[in-house]
């Protein structure tokens, strides 16, 4: 049975008085469930199972559970409904006690630090060298860039890694071309732009042309054999694709830097003793003049193991051999013990065949466990993927540079009041916003439609609403000329139906992010902030602030109002979006 935490997370609170009442009818550790309830601030469950357990009346055995349940200074009204289920209103003194709390923690807002972090290898965005970004690395980069700040936030040991596409045989052709063209001397000059029209013009030859197709291939064992004149051509293609990584994540507000950078090429000298390992581990054998591994658990279409590729027929290595050679480093050396895998789940298969053979190996168990956190499509208007009128991928930069030209449009629009430095400025957070957010708030292993309307409005489950509904708290302030550190130590007095709803959601808010980063749902902590944004909006249109009827009644809606402000724009942040005073 878990023990009582101080923490602001009510849910868990309840849960936790609850499970000790269920464990005393039961006679066994137990774990209700605690949720959001139509009738009541919450339901909890779980005197059914325990009733067919004991062989009892559900609603007999919840009634014992009340009785025997510590509830008396949280809950106000605690009844039993329907065949079983526990209606519980939370006592506005409780509520009021939990929202000080908040109020007093200036650095966390009362959500507590997990008590045995660990150290978590987070493994996203993924863009190949001397291709432009686009579209498909989105999802990647902004999941993995708010997973990793949530971790951070709640205490553990976050290792990012930009696991970029650098090695390969698209390499001989690219070099290949590169030299046809004047090798280095042209190499110095490639931009940003031209690396995406450079590799189009080398694939096009080496699909049309014999003769280049064939010294692309020769090419590839010179560079993969270390001679120096490829080697430097070949660090020309990765320095200037790693200038550009580096511009659109700036662009795009990501934590990613360039000494997060492990590409494929990282991991070269270690494919050998990978391989060595798994052959004296007897996890290797040769099929069809390959050298393979069969995980166990993995058929093919012909009812036969499933293989991964350690080495091919013609002695090279692939994508399994690097990533197999990756997790090992990461386990062994970087000494990660929870690792996080955020890609499309087209990759799933592949990602699953590498951690069972990492399993086998020992590299993955008791210590250290690896996970595949897919994700869905963005799909265009039709519901098909998103791609250009032409048909190509959307160019990541394009899609950033478009959703601040379109929000500086609305926002010229909703604050003609603001300087135009000042409009561009939000323009650039709220586009950016925009574009995250409505991302994150769906569920990550769905598709969703991209919709330019919707993500930029000001109404809905939209980063505009929230980052304005921030907004609004900061002009409560600057109207009334108040700090809201001098608020320190003021007490909150619920009396209006608006403000406990208002105190309850933001109550939810360590609880919220504890889940989320459990299953890697960062919709949960957008769908929150949604309903925390429409509670204060119910809450400000009822409840008068700077007006209120008495001066104790104004300073405890201040601080709603400034708890609200916190809280909105620390979950905000943890998904990677600003959260403007002004709009």
């Amino acid at each position: 049975m878990r023990s009582l935490r101080v923490v602001t997370d009510l849910p868990e609170l309840l849960a936790q008085k609850l499970a000790r009442a269920f464990a005393d009818v039961a006679g066994s550790p137990a774990d209700p469930a605690v949720r959001r309830s139509d009738r009541a601030d919450y339901q909890a469950d779980g005197a059914l199972r325990l009733a067919k357990q004991l062989g009892r009346p559900p609603r007999e055995v919840a009634a014992e559970v009340l009785e025997r349940a510590d509830l008396g200074e949280l809950v106000a009204n605690a009844e039993i409904a329907g065949p079983g289920f526990v209606n519980l209103t939370v006592a506005d003194e409780a509520l009021s006690g939990l929202v000080e709390q908040m109020s007093a923690d200036t650095e966390r807002l009362g959500v507590a630090t997990i008590p045995e972090p660990e150290r978590v290898l987070v493994d996203y965005s993924g863009p190949n060298v001397a291709k432009e970004m686009h579209v498909g690395h989105l999802r990647s980069t902004i999941i993995g860039d708010a997973l990793s700040r949530l971790l951070s936030h709640l205490g553990h040991d976050v290792i990012r890694q930009n696991h970029i596409g650098d090695w390969g045989t698209q390499f001989g052709m690219l070099i290949e071309h590169m030299l046809d063209l004047g090798a280095g001397e042209t190499a110095q000059e490639l931009s940003v732009g031209d690396l995406g029209e450079f590799y189009r013009d080398a694939r096009a030859k080496f699909d049309a042309d014999p003769d280049f197709a064939d010294r692309s291939r020769r090419r590839v064992v010179v560079l993969q054999g270390g001679d120096p004149e490829t080697l430097a051509l070949w660090r020309v293609l990765v320095e200037e694709s790693e200038r550009y990584f580096a511009a659109v994540y700036e662009r795009l507000s990501v934590l990613l830097t360039p000494a997060d950078i492990a590409g494929e090429s990282s991991y070269n000298d270690q494919l050998a003793s990978v391989i060595d390992e798994l052959v004296q581990l007897g996890l290797a054998r040769e099929s069809e003049g390959a050298l393979c591994a069969f995980p166990e658990g993995f058929t093919g279409r012909d009812g036969g193991p499933m293989p991964l590729i350690l080495r091919k027929s013609d002695g090279g290595f692939g994508y399994d051999t690097t990533d197999l050679a990756a997790l090992r480093h990461r386990v062994h050396d970087l000494k990660a013990r929870r690792l996080v895998y955020i890609t499309d789940l087209g990759q799933r298969l592949h990602f699953e065949l590498v951690f069972q053979t990492g399993r086998e190996a020992g590299w993955l168990g008791a210590d250290a466990r690896a996970e595949f956190q897919g994700f869905g499509v963005v799909l265009g208007p039709d519901r098909k993927r998103l791609r250009t009128r032409a048909g190509e991928s959307v160019k990541l930069i394009d899609l950033i540079e478009e959703a601040v030209r379109r929000a500086a449009a609305v926002v010229a629009e909703k604050a003609p009041h603001l300087s135009a430095e000042e409009q561009a400025e939000v323009a650039q957070i709220v586009g950016i916003g925009a574009l995250k957010y409505a991302d994150l708030s769906n569920d990550r292993a769905k598709d969703y439609v991209f919709d330019w309307d919707r993500m930029l409005s000001f109404d809905g489950n939209t980063a505009p609403y929230l980052q304005y509904a921030h907004a609004r708290i900061h002009s409560v302030f600057r109207r009334g000329e108040i700090d809201p550190a001098s608020l320190a130590g003021a007490k909150v007095v619920l009396a209006d139906p608006a403000e406990h709803a208002l105190a309850l959601r933001l109550t939810e808010f360590e609880g919220v992010l504890h889940k989320a980063v459990e299953e890697v749902e960062l919709h949960r902590i957008a769908g929150y902030l949604f309903d925390l944004a429409t509670a204060f909006t119910s809450f400000y249109e009822r409840c008068p602030v700077l007006r209120a009827e008495d001066e104790a009644t104004r300073t405890s809606r201040l601080v709603l109002c400034d708890v609200t402000a916190r809280v909105l724009a620390t979950g905000l942040s943890l998904l990677g979006i600003a959260a403007p005073i002004r709009m």
